[in-house]
């Protein structure tokens, strides 16, 4: 990814815009968030994703500094705000927040609500034009928060952090209360002033296809853990963990057993990658557009489900032993929930398996000439 491997390129001409380590916030006996190491690179978009409960959100306020972290260390722009020794409360940190009911003073216009951080700092009026030009709200200044739309009340809670050049903007599930249609434009738009304004930002969600869009990096949460940093082609193609593989959209796990230089699962042979030992226990990982079923009355595999998807239906189907697969077909090879058919892996692409957990790389199978 272009923009990322930029990033990347100019990370050592200045510190990381935060930097943790060992983050860690305990509410009890719950370990909300569990020695966390993230860094983001100043211009960068770092989306955090994980189910309802995984910590994301905790470590957000974290680093606002809504919340103290029990151990770990926390710094901005390369000073420590948080740690064993130190704390630099939330309005000194140069961080800005947009929550996910945008938090709107209902008693001031758009002008004074974007406005409210700047205190009496110089050029404070010019400022917020800049910004209000930047979320394309210019002739709205004087409007009040309830006579403008979702879209625009969630443009308005982004040029109130973007005002005062923090150092990074802090984004929990600001879209959460939009419908479908406007949330997808409106991510659009918010992704193109954060390029525009050079923002680095957090933003957190749970919508896979939302954090595939937005981030430069994607970083994946579970149990309070980060479980993979990375680009979100990566993401989604060499996923580290089986979490993150069933959580990066549908994959299913076929048992697999080594026989000399293969792999044998329930729907095919596949080449053995070199670390694999037959004294190990093996799982492929397989996505529905890896799966091609047909009719077969004779078949051992069984339609369970049906979804139609427009171009494609979605089935879900049990092979004989038991194990529930789904397979992505085009929208005309339609087959009856109760139908008999045959299955076989023909994924055109390197696929992986885990091996005790730990992904390796299946290579390719050989043709031949």
């Amino acid at each position: 990814m272009k923009r990322a491997t930029e990033l990347a390129a100019a990370a050592p001409a200045s510190p990381p815009a935060i930097r943790c380590f060992g983050l860690t916030k305990r509410y009890g006996t719950v370990e909300a968030v569990l020695q966390v190491d993230l860094a983001v690179t100043p211009g960068e978009v770092m989306v955090l994703l994980g189910p309802s409960g995984c910590g994301k959100t905790t470590l957000l306020r974290l680093i606002a500094g809504f919340e103290r972290a029990d151990a770990g260390t926390l710094a901005v722009g390369g000073q420590l705000v948080a740690g064993p020794v130190a704390w630099v409360p939330p309005e000194k940190r140069r961080v800005g927040m947009v929550f996910q009911d945008y938090a709107l003073f209902p008693h001031l216009d758009v002008e004074r609500n974007v406005s409210y951080g700047l205190f009496r700092e110089p050029g404070r009026s010019q400022r917020v034009r800049e910004v209000l030009a930047l979320v394309g709200l210019e002739g709205l200044a004087h409007r009040m928060p309830h006579e403008l739309s979702g879209g625009e009340q969630q443009r308005v809670a982004l040029a109130r952090a973007l005002a005062p050049r923090p150092t990074v903007i802090l984004l929990d599930e600001p879209f959460s209360n939009l419908d479908a249609k406007l949330r997808t434009r409106v991510r659009g738009e918010v992704r193109a002033i954060l390029r525009e304004a050079g923002a680095t930002a957090i933003f957190v969600t749970h919508d896979q296809e939302e954090a595939l869009f937005l981030g430069d990096r994607v970083g994946v949460m579970n149990q309070g853990r980060l479980e993979q940093v990375d680009t979100p082609e990566r993401i989604f193609h060499r996923p580290a963990t089986p979490f993150v593989a069933r959580f990066m959209g549908l994959a299913d796990f076929l048992p697999a057993r080594v026989e000399g230089q293969a792999l044998v699962t329930e729907l095919g042979m596949l080449p053995r990658p070199p670390e694999v030992t037959p004294d190990k226990p093996v799982e492929v990982m397989v996505r529905p557009d890896d799966i091609l079923i047909h009719p077969d009355e004779s078949g051992q595999t069984v339609v369970l489900e049906k979804v139609f998807q427009g171009t494609h239906h979605l089935y879900t189907v049990r092979l004989a032993s038991g194990t529930v697969v789904h397979s992505l077909r085009p929208h005309f090879e339609t087959y009856p929930v109760g139908a008999h058919v045959a299955a076989r892996i023909e994924a055109g692409h390197a696929l992986l398996c885990f091996v005790n957990g730990q992904l390796r790389p299946i290579p390719l199978m050989d043709t031949g000439p």
